[in-house]
């Protein structure tokens, strides 16, 4: 039995930047932070040669191509594994439309555990360069690369997305107690929406030449926050936070709604100095800065919403339990 451990993750500054629609023509930068929360992936090997699969359905088929669940096929194609397994997916949040990176940390999750039945111990850059081509050339998802190199890799990252397809890694060094500070000012509140990103980045895409101004600010934002970071400035990622929503809701019509705005006055209201959709919006979890002084002020403004208490991650995907009895089929 292996058991992988891939955490999700909270956007910061840069998002959209990494989408071929902009990276193509210019560099794109986005700086990511994994959360505590996670997504674990459980391979168990089985005696016969059925795949069993157990997630929000259950599957039982004979072979790879039989299985409905895309990531999971597409994960076993992709590490070779062919029959006699089953494999669990568990999340701590909901696994669908929560703007914190499910489905990249699902395939980076799954990759890690199927190569580590095989014996193989991967780098994070396969992780995330394998689970790339899953989501975005072989399943054509309207995505981009961040969420699989952050759920790879972990911790405070700043990426690179560059014209030649290579993407860039730096991790941004903080002390234990600055990694604290900083994340003890942020908060995650569910909208009580969740809905499918694909449709808000497919217009997003299509606006970028459009609105490439506007692209290029987000961009540099995340360069201005590695640095607000590393001055432990952290106040001003809140200023960040707003003013980098006020450029997203420019870039598709469904990014914000009615009920978000609502949400994001009455916190502003209470003592946020900024905040955000994480992910392509149009729902999942509203990302705040507030310093602690507010803060019971703004958990007070959105009490009708549930909060998500977590802390900044270090590590990223890992194998946590694993015990093989015999060598892999």
């Amino acid at each position: 039995m292996i058991i992988s451990q891939t955490p999700l993750r909270i956007g910061i500054a840069g998002g959209g930047t990494d989408l071929p629609a902009f990276y193509k023509k210019e560099d794109g930068y986005v700086l990511n932070a994994a959360i505590d929360k996670f997504v674990y992936i459980i391979v168990k090997e089985r005696f016969d040669e059925k795949i069993y699969l157990n997630y929000s359905q259950k599957e039982i088929v004979n072979s790879v191509d039989e299985i409905e669940h895309e990531l999971i096929r597409e994960a076993m194609r992709k590490t070779g594994i062919q029959r006699g397994v089953e494999i669990t997916t568990l999340s701590d949040i909901p696994a669908t439309g929560s703007g914190l990176g499910s489905s990249g940390s699902v395939t980076v999750g799954l990759l890690n555990a199927l190569y580590m039945l095989k014996g193989e111990q991967v780098t994070a850059e396969t992780l995330a360069r394998n689970a790339c081509e899953i989501e975005i050339d072989i399943l054509h998802k309207p995505i981009g690369k961040q969420d699989q190199y952050i759920a790879a890799y972990g911790g405070i990252r700043l990426f690179g997305f560059h014209k030649n397809e290579q993407v860039s890694v730096e991790k941004i060094h903080v002390k234990n107690s600055g990694n604290r500070l900083f994340g003890s000012n942020l908060l995650l509140f569910f909208t009580n929406i969740t809905r499918k990103a694909d449709p808000i980045l497919k217009q997003q895409q299509q606006n970028t030449n459009d609105r490439f101004e506007i692209m290029r600010k987000m961009r540099d934002q995340a360069l201005a926050a590695k640095e607000y970071i590393l001055e432990h400035n952290y106040d001003k990622i809140g200023e960040l936070f707003l003013s980098g929503w006020q450029y997203k809701r420019q870039m598709a019509n469904k990014i914000s709604n009615p009920k978000i705005d609502e949400m994001m006055e009455k916190a502003m209201s209470a003592g946020a100095l900024g905040g955000k959709i994480t992910g392509a919006g149009g729902g999942g979890f509203l990302l705040l800065y507030v310093p602690r002084e507010n803060q019971n002020k703004v958990r007070k403004a959105l009490h009708n919403y549930r909060e998500l208490p977590f802390y900044l991650e270090n590590d990223g995907s890992k194998i946590i339990f694993n015990v093989k009895r015999y060598e892999w089929k």
